[in-house]
């Protein structure tokens, strides 16, 4: 079994305050080779928590995460406080089924604050526990970790604005890991920053102001003096807009150098009010091929940790087809434009940002205005596709309302990304909701492809041959046995004849593959199943028509990856209206748990096997 040296000996956060700063490093470099090791052989997020081991090392040393409110946004930067708060054993099972989560999970801990797996929330969680800690009369601190990224939500400047004029004692520590300051202008911030950050210069500074006061036109000198050394700040230092808010701002200081960032942590909990420390760090820190390819090592599968490399897959996914179809079409067509929140890469639409630079916007961690910003377009004549993960769609859902389907002639089409289960990053990632989300609204088309050729297809017959707001929903991955292209019928038997078949199993996108390994499965028993293929979920075809009905089985089951709430198997009950009997097979009502999707679909019983399980006990029941 490996060694970690000084990490080996920490038993628990008190053992953090017995270390010297030397220790402190020592520690870090120890930290850094664990989290290499580990998720080398898990995956799982490496750069950005490479990036913050000092960081969360004085997190944990200064506060006490058993008490004290430490909120991660997003969360996937949590591995060390992880592993320093009782969970090192369990890495070797990170994001695995049964193991611990790769984010921030208060079911395995009362060190973790609260659920975290989407950005820009940070701050608003933590004001509202700082408010509750005031109306309660309790003492501990209340901390938000943000990074850079996270504040191109509009969701954080909002909770900051609040924050700022709550006066609630909050620390927002800013962990900045891609902003940079001209050298000229860095060397002077960080010499007033070193000042700014003192104990020594914050006593000289209020007994100077009340030396002052007790002068003869003290007060008004006073204020002269603070008006001058704003406005040098506003110059020489990205304080302004903060403080602006109502924060004390502290920084920048150097996230690497852990004695400075512990002193400046110690700082602002002795200010009892809403403080902002912004804390420059660098992504991928400690580890050359991380640090040269921070987005590259973000989010990554299994991985030799000497040279980075990983096992050669497919590049063929649902993502990558998109983007290439989305670049055959944009070159015939310049009214062709794409949208997308901070997920460039994700979405499959790099390609697409380097062909077409003027007609490819990132708008960051900004859903709702990706949203709106695609009506706009659309209302003006351009065919702007936004793609956007399932999961984060779900924050532009008022937009979808109200900034396109109200108007009712806005023609814009959705890229819904890691629809259905993704697997290791859990609830919060998972894209169960959107069918539900999407019906609920009138007049969205949603398209079902279950392979890339559907894909191609769907997305020609969105663009082109749709006049409403349209929604191709499509999983993280590749493509299953089932290559048929079919996309031009709403709905297609792919298999099996009413006369000839016990059950009918109707579905849709990808778990049409469950399906047939289900019929087969049921045919090696001797029992025969008809397999219908929905493509389209629409008003027009949300009810199944009479002349479908007729050729279905008595027995139907309808297989979705999606919650029961709202799926489309009620569609089909309330067609059917009594004539057959409908089951209904999804993920349930539940959030589910994390690990490869195969684990997670058998958990679900949406896998072939569970599926035929199934169905072969309702024939043999009474």
């Amino acid at each position: 079994m490996k060694r970690y040296g000084i990490l080996d000996r920490i038993q628990s956060i008190a053992d953090l305050r017995d270390l010297s700063y030397e220790n402190l490093n020592e520690l870090c470099a120890s930290l850094r080779e664990f989290i290499v090791d580990h998720v080398s052989q898990t995956g799982g997020h490496l750069a950005s928590n490479l990036g913050i081991v000092e960081l969360a090392v004085a997190l944990e040393r200064e506060f006490d995460s058993r008490k004290d409110r430490i909120v991660y946004d997003v969360g996937h930067q949590c591995y060390v406080h992880k592993i320093l708060t009782g969970r090192k054993e369990a890495f070797t099972h990170l994001r695995q089924y049964g193991g611990i989560s790769g984010f921030l999970r208060p079911q395995e801990s009362e060190t973790d604050a609260c659920i975290s797996g989407h950005a820009s929330n940070s701050v608003s969680v933590a004001l509202g526990m700082a408010h509750a800690r005031t109306i309660r009369g309790q003492k501990y601190h209340v901390i938000a970790v943000i990074g850079d990224g996270a504040l191109t939500g509009g969701m954080a400047y909002e909770a900051l604005n609040s924050a700022g004029g709550s006066g609630e004692p909050l620390i927002v520590v800013l962990n900045d890991n891609n902003m940079s300051i001209d050298k000229n202008v860095g060397a002077l911030s960080r010499h007033l920053a070193k000042l700014r950050i003192s104990p020594r210069y914050m006593r000289t500074k209020n007994r100077v102001k009340q030396a002052f006061r007790v002068l003869p036109g003290g007060k008004a000198l006073t204020r002269t003096i603070s008006c001058v050394n704003s406005a040098v700040k506003s110059v020489m230092l990205p304080s302004s807009l903060f403080e602006d808010m109502g924060f004390a701002y502290l920084g920048p200081v150097d996230g690497h150098d852990i004695k400075a960032v512990c002193e400046l942590l110690q700082l602002a909990k002795s200010m009892k009010k809403p403080v902002l420390i912004h804390v420059m760090t660098k992504k991928g820190k400690g580890c050359q091929y991380a640090e040269e390819h921070p987005d590259a090592f973000h989010g990554v599968s299994q991985f030799d940790p000497l040279t980075g490399q990983t096992a050669k897959k497919s590049s063929a996914s649902f993502s990558s087809v998109f983007g290439e179809t989305l670049c055959e079409l944009a070159r015939k067509d310049g009214r062709i434009c794409a949208v997308t929140a901070a997920m460039p890469t994700g979405t499959g639409l790099s390609q697409f940002s380097e062909q077409f630079p003027n007609r490819f916007f990132d708008v960051g961690i900004a859903e709702e205005h990706a949203v709106a910003m695609t009506a706009g377009m659309a209302k003006q004549g351009l065919k702007p596709v936004c793609a956007i993960y399932s999961t984060f769609l779900q924050r532009g859902y008022d937009q979808l309302i109200h900034d396109i389907a109200i108007d009712g002639t806005i023609h814009a089409v959705f890229a819904i990304d890691r629809a259905g289960i993704v697997g290791a990053d859990g609830a919060t990632h998972n894209g169960v909701f959107d069918i539900a989300y999407l019906q609920s609204i009138p007049g969205f088309k949603i398209l079902c492809p279950s392979n890339f050729a559907e894909l191609r297809t769907m997305m020609t017959q969105a663009i082109y041959h749709s006049n409403c707001a349209v929604a191709i929903r499509y999983p993280r991955g590749g493509q299953g046995p089932f290559e048929e292209d079919t996309a031009e019928h709403w709905a297609v038997c792919v298999r099996g004849q009413q006369h000839a078949c016990q059950i009918t199993i109707i579905t849709y996108g990808i778990l049409i593959n469950e399906a047939f390994r289900a019929a087969e499965l049921l045919e090696a028993q001797g029992i025969y199943t008809q397999i219908w293929k929905i493509n389209e979920i629409s008003e027009e075809h949300r009810l199944l028509s009479p002349e479908m009905i007729a050729q279905l089985c008595d027995k139907i089951l309808v297989l979705e990856d999606v919650v029961h709430n709202g799926c489309f198997g009620h569609n089909v009950i309330e067609a059917v209206d009594g004539q057959k009997e409908v089951r209904c097979c999804n993920t349930g009502n539940r959030f589910l748990p994390h690990g490869n999707v195969a684990k997670v679909y058998a958990d679900c019983g949406i896998d072939g096997a569970h599926v035929a399980a199934q169905i072969q006990q309702w024939l043999n029941s009474k």
